[in-house]
C-alpha cells in the first residue's frame, strides 16, 4: 500500500489525499452505528459513529481484513453541526478502533438516512494484499 501526495502539497491531517494498493477488494454497504439486532444504543452522532467503526470491523474480520487494509471511507452524516461539535469524540473513537491509519475519507451532509434514527452512515473499502 502506497499513500499518494503530490511533493508540493502539504501533507493532510486525519486523512490521505490517495493511496496505492493490490490484492482483494472486500465493499462493505453503508453501515449505520446499530448493534447485531438492528438497534441503536447511542442517540448521538459520535456514539453511532463508534458503532458503526467497529460493525466495519467486524465485516472486516470475516472477509480476513483489519482496519489498517482500508483504503477509503465515505461518510454521510445527517447535522453537519453535530458532527463538528462531536469532532474530538469522533476522532478518539476514530484511533480507537481503527489506529492510527488515515486513508482517503471524505465526509457529505445528506437530508437523511434510511435508517431514519441514523446520523451516519459509512461505507468501506479495503485490499488485503495478495501475499497476506
Amino acid at each position: 500500500m502506497e499513500f499518494l501526495n503530490p511533493p508540493e502539497w502539504p501533507r493532510p491531517s486525519g486523512y490521505a489525499n490517495g493511496i496505492s494498493a493490490r490484492g482483494r477488494m472486500i465493499f462493505t454497504a453503508g453501515v449505520v452505528g446499530w448493534d447485531e439486532h438492528n438497534t441503536f444504543r447511542c442517540p448521538d452522532l459520535p456514539g453511532q459513529f463508534e458503532q458503526a467503526l467497529r460493525n466495519i470491523v467486524r465485516i472486516l474480520e470475516v472477509g480476513g481484513a483489519k482496519p489498517h487494509h482500508l483504503v477509503r471511507l465515505t461518510w454521510y452524516i445527517t447535522d453537519r453541526a453535530e458532527y463538528l461539535a462531536g469532532i474530538k469524540a469522533i476522532g478518539a473513537a476514530y484511533r480507537a478502533i481503527i489506529g492510527d491509519h488515515f486513508p482517503p475519507m471524505a465526509v457529505i451532509e445528506v437530508k437523511g438516512l434510511i435508517a431514519s434514527a441514523s446520523k451516519v452512515e459509512i461505507e468501506a473499502t479495503a485490499v488485503v494484499p495478495d501475499d497476506s
